[in-house]
């Protein structure tokens, strides 16, 4: 077969020059606007591939599509494969499989047991789980209130939280028991460039502290106190720390949860002699709705979790730390923004979902 020299109209010319100059061409359609160019120009099929760094064979390759298809032989061919788009009784196979099935080999589908159950791609099946808003490896915890008091103590929870009263004070209160002192076994290798910080699985246990808190709706200022044990005599101590460190002419809206400790005989009969004080409590399971609980988990993933801790002593010096600098730095107002109304709704809906709606 005689060979075909590869001559060049003035108008393609022009068009492969400004693929070259232009800023949005991808490398391989630039390379390919060489090798004609330079075709075109006299250089052989070798020089050309040790110019542009490439195989004779691909030189040939690109020479002949544009020979055969003019510059649209230079683009890129449809690849051979599986389809990318799914026909609709695939898409419904991999869907009600997903909401309605369980794999034999796990508890939940992954991208892999789907792609081999519905014999698709697992592309494919991403882009069916995207669409459909699916996410099959994640899962929440949730408890639902059956607190036959539940609407009322919302309402009295959230309506402190979004209309406070007058000439108080609203803290929410709370206790984090039995924080642990926790001392690697071997020392922290330190982050540096390219490697991220390290600890070894194990640990040592060097005791416990329990942090009672008290967190200011209106400022987010918190007080608190650290104690060895976690009873109602350690509650009341807190409380007389309470009225000790809050300007007398404030009544106080204390949010608790329903521990045993907040209401004992002796408790009682402390705040019956002090009638600023006003308790309100959360429904049960509805440890969510108390303010405070926020702030104990910042502590714990930005004091405690990563922390290395010799002693009980080096434990709560942290935690007292941290409160300080919270106070200083970090303190802001607690803003609430979902009504009781639409909580009431959601927990009923959700109960109705159960089967347990009472």
């Amino acid at each position: 077969m005689p060979y075909k020299p590869t001559v060049l109209s003035e108008e393609d010319r022009a068009k492969l020059e400004r693929m070259i100059r232009s800023p949005t061409t991808s490398q391989g359609l630039a390379q390919r606007a060489r090798i004609i160019l330079s075709l075109a120009d006299g250089s052989t099929v070798e020089q050309v591939a040790n110019e542009q760094g490439t195989s004779k064979a691909r030189v040939y390759r690109w020479r002949l599509r544009y020979l055969d298809n003019g510059l649209d032989g230079l683009g890129d061919t449809p690849r051979t494969g599986r389809p990318r788009t799914l026909a609709p009784d695939k898409v419904q196979k991999i869907l009600t499989a997903t909401v309605e099935r369980i794999p034999h080999e796990a508890t939940h589908w992954s991208l892999r047991l789907m792609a081999k159950y519905a014999g698709v791609s697992k592309w494919q099946v991403q882009q069916v789980w995207q669409a459909a808003d699916l996410k099959p490896h994640r899962i929440k915890n949730f408890k639902i209130s059956n607190d036959p008091q539940f609407a009322d103590k919302v309402i009295d929870v959230v309506g402190l939280y979004m209309n406070p009263p007058d000439n108080a004070m609203v803290l929410s209160v709370d206790e984090k028991t039995q924080i642990q002192a926790l001392d690697r076994t071997q020392p922290m290798l330190p982050l540096r460039p390219g490697q991220i910080e390290r600890r070894t699985h194990d640990y040592k246990r060097n005791g416990t502290t329990n942090l009672y808190a008290a967190f200011d709706v209106l400022t987010g200022q918190v007080m608190g106190r650290l104690t060895q044990r976690h009873r109602a005599v350690e509650f009341l101590s807190f409380l007389r720390q309470i009225e000790r460190d809050t300007p007398k002419k404030l009544d106080l809206h204390l949010i608790l949860d329903n521990s045993s400790t907040h209401k004992t005989k002796e408790v009682k009969a402390w705040l019956e002699k002090r009638p600023r004080f006003v308790m309100h409590f959360t429904p049960t399971s509805a440890s969510w709705l108390n303010a405070v609980e926020n702030w104990f988990s910042q502590l714990e993933r930005r004091s405690i979790h990563r922390g290395v801790f010799i002693s009980v002593k080096d434990l709560k010096e942290e935690i007292h730390r941290f409160i300080r600098a919270h106070n200083k730095r970090n303190a802001k107002p607690f803003v609430w923004t979902k009504s009781a109304e639409s909580i009431i709704q959601k927990v009923a809906r959700a109960k109705q979902s159960l089967g347990n709606e009472t």
